[in-house]
């Protein structure tokens, strides 16, 4: 187990790209826990893509948004013979009022994590006493740090800094994000499905605002209990066209339909979409979307998906509003 922790310092001019962030991110969601917010997408978005880094990029990219000075926790787990190999990281405002939870993806060079994608399996969760299937490997990786995490969302909800658990903040945690990227998408929705809402983990579930995922593969399966139906309100799935992942696992290898909303990047603007997307019915176009990777010109704009498509670097500069600030300080 890898467990760091870090301060992340403020940013000058022309950061924070958000003045206000840590009010838009408590006004969020109050109202109305169904509707999609634009700010808060392009945030988690980039929280979810440099997931794939170290601390000390992630403290920095959340400060130059707007959380500055924020506390910064990464718990990693690695276990290559079990197929696990799993990161999260914790945002938590100087303030201590909103902490923003990530899961990390596929790292795309690890052969491992991409077998682990591809483990399926047979798991089911108990959801009110009834079991749901869910991907077994996505599972697997998100208990393998779920504790940890857990822990430190204990932290901040009793309001101590988790740059520093011997120091208080300002306030205990009052609003949770979660988020990720591709398999970090699912686990971010297997965890927001199986918080235990009577139990131990109450509170936590009660700060829950929402769960923005993007690229996210199908994770859970159905039907689901009348209970869990309160938390796919408050899941946003990401999807852009021609990104292959979001179809997987093909529906010979399991039935896992998309869950909450979702929206898909068309025409220059993400809408929402009246029907998910649908999982492949064959195994088929999935090495011609990895050879569609390679292809140049017309060859790759023929290919119906392309691994290319499923970049985090593409859905962060698809998220960003318009007028706003990119995390590296220019206009894109």
């Amino acid at each position: 187990m890898d467990h760091e922790r870090l301060t992340g310092r403020a940013c000058g001019p022309p950061f924070p790209a958000y003045a206000d962030l840590v009010t838009a991110l408590l006004a969020a969601h109050v109202r109305d826990s169904s509707r999609r917010d634009a700010a808060v997408a392009h945030v988690l978005g980039a929280a979810a893509g440099y997931s794939y880094s170290d601390i000390a990029t992630v403290a920095t990219i959340m400060s130059r948004l707007g959380l500055e000075d924020n506390a910064c926790v990464r718990i990693t787990r690695t276990v290559d013979a079990m197929l696990i190999f799993s990161t999260a990281y914790l945002v938590q405002s100087r303030c201590g009022r909103v902490v923003i939870l990530s899961f990390r993806g596929t790292e795309s060079a690890n052969l491992g994590n991409w077998l682990g994608d591809a483990d399926v399996g047979s798991a089911s969760v108990l959801l009110d006493g009834v079991p749901l299937a869910v991907h077994s490997g996505f599972h697997r990786n998100l208990r393998a740090t779920q504790f940890e995490v857990f822990r430190e969302l204990d932290l901040a909800l009793r309001g101590r800094s988790l740059a520093n658990p011997d120091k208080p903040v300002e306030h205990p945690l009052e609003a949770l994000y979660v988020t990720g990227h591709s398999l970090g998408g699912a686990m971010a929705a297997i965890f927001a499905l199986t918080l235990d809402r009577r139990g131990e983990h109450r509170a936590v579930a009660d700060a829950l605002r929402a769960v923005y995922t993007y690229g996210q593969p199908a994770c859970i399966g159905a039907p689901l209990p009348p209970s869990a139906r309160a938390i796919t309100e408050k899941l946003f799935r990401h999807v852009r066209v021609r990104d292959p992942i979001p179809v997987l696992p093909p529906v010979a290898w399991g039935r896992f339909p998309h869950l909450g909303h979702e929206y898909r990047f068309e025409r220059g603007a993400w809408a929402e979409s009246e029907q998910p997307v649908q999982q492949l019915k064959g195994i088929r176009e999935i090495p011609i979307s990895l050879m569609a990777f390679f292809a140049t010109g017309k060859s790759r704009s023929r290919a119906r998906y392309s691994l290319l498509e499923h970049a985090p670097h593409l859905y962060i500069d698809e998220l960003r509003p318009e007028g706003q600030v990119t995390e590296f300080g220019d206009m894109g």
